[in-house]
């Protein structure tokens, strides 16, 4: 088992399925990265705005050419013009309504979770590797916003994690599943094109998985440089 894995990239993202930040370290509390995911986009319906539709999430256009950022510690959502406005103004959500073209409100999390499958998402940067080699493409791993980006030398090598414990800086993690992917990953975001083609070749190298989905153990900080240890 190649244990060789080192963080080479944190991200944080305040909206759930909007664009985050890149960050040099992340705090982990027992929901997951302190502030990732804690503000979401909700339909008239109810639903969790997404790109894809489920029982829990609707999919809804473009929230990934939109940004969730904190400035001065308050959650702002930043437009392709350049504005940001407070995530908790009236006139934000009439703004994003606009944006994405159907009415939304903006809600930040009670019992529902905004999480898709867990907490904190882990991916290699050999599994991206092995994608945009299947491809003949340079795949950039931002696509698929991934919590933490880690340094390795084997392609999937992060599922041979599963069941297993890993430290991280000062937290612990219990590596829970695989991550399944979606249709998200082909996508046009407000840094990266639409690069049609990538779920369908993690289909076929990988089963439409990537990376891994863990919950947090024992609460601490993760800072870039750090090396993963299985437990």
């Amino acid at each position: 088992m190649d244990l060789t894995a080192r963080v080479v990239a944190l991200q944080r993202f305040p909206v759930k399925s909007m664009l985050g930040l890149a960050v040099d370290t992340v705090v982990l509390t027992e929901r997951g990265i302190d502030g990732d995911r804690l503000w979401s986009v909700r339909t008239s319906d109810g639903k969790i705005g997404s790109g894809k539709n489920t029982r829990r999430f609707a999919a809804v256009p473009r929230l990934l050419e939109l940004r969730g950022e904190v400035r001065s510690g308050d959650v702002v959502v930043g437009f392709p013009d350049g504005s940001r406005w407070p995530v908790d103004s009236p006139e934000t959500a009439q703004r994003v309504s606009a944006f994405v073209g159907q009415p939304v409100t903006l809600a930040r999390e009670t019992e529902i979770s905004h999480f898709d499958d867990g907490p904190v998402s882990l991916l290699g940067s050999a599994s991206v590797a092995a994608v945009s080699a299947d491809r003949g493409v340079d795949v950039d791993p931002r696509r698929f916003r991934a919590n933490v980006l880690l340094e390795t030398t084997a392609a999937f090598v992060e599922e041979s994690w599963v069941r297993r414990e890993l430290r991280l800086g000062s937290a612990t993690l219990a590596i829970e599943m695989p991550s399944p992917r979606c249709v998200m990953v082909d996508m046009e975001t407000a840094e990266l094109p639409e690069q049609h083609g990538n779920l369908l070749a993690i289909g076929r190298i990988n089963e439409a998985r990537l990376g891994v989905i863990a919950r947090v153990v024992t609460p601490g900080a993760i800072s870039i440089g750090d090396e993963a240890r299985l437990a």
